[in-house]
């Protein structure tokens, strides 16, 4: 088990607010790197369905938007969250731009991929949409490919938000 949990980050709303990440200690969180010009974009509908149907029972989708692949994501954050909202209904709560790779990778990105590897113990972030589940308790439940449709996390939610 990590000594860091969740609560021990903090992030920048899309709207430009500093957020400490201890404000969602309790919750379920899905932690998703974002674009807006990728093939996997429409996701946005599917996380947005996940929010609506678990918030009240304790999910919180956090959207982390990141440029780093093939540039899909070049506009800025006010430019991200008005396409977001105006072409997915985005509610959830949407940060502003990161790094989610290297040496300029944000703390939070760091610390979930040294908890949750992807393929053969990489801790790179491969694409857009790579999602990472949080417990209640702070820690790493399971990583999610980019390919891993959000409809079909909704059991692994549910047995998360029940523990």
């Amino acid at each position: 088990m990590s000594e860091q949990s969740i609560g021990d980050f903090d992030a920048q709303t899309i709207g430009g607010k500093r957020v400490k990440l201890s404000k969602y200690e309790g919750k379920v969180l899905l932690i998703v790197n974002t674009a807006s010009a990728c093939g996997f974009t429409p996701q946005f509908g599917g996380l947005e369905k996940l929010w609506e149907q678990f918030k009240d029972q304790g999910l919180v989708v956090l959207g982390f938007p990141s440029n780093e692949f093939g540039a899909q994501d070049p506009g800025s954050d006010d430019e991200i969250a008005s396409f977001c909202q105006v072409n997915y209904g985005v509610s959830f709560p949407m940060m502003s731009k990161i790094e989610v790779n290297g040496s300029n990778a944000h703390p939070l990105y760091k610390w979930l991929t040294k908890e949750a590897p992807g393929l053969l113990g990489t801790q790179m972030i491969k694409w857009n949409f790579t999602k990472f589940l949080v417990g209640r308790d702070g820690q790493v439940i399971k990583r999610y490919a980019p390919q891993d449709a959000p409809e079909k996390i909704a059991g692994d939610i549910e047995a998360a938000l029940s523990a």
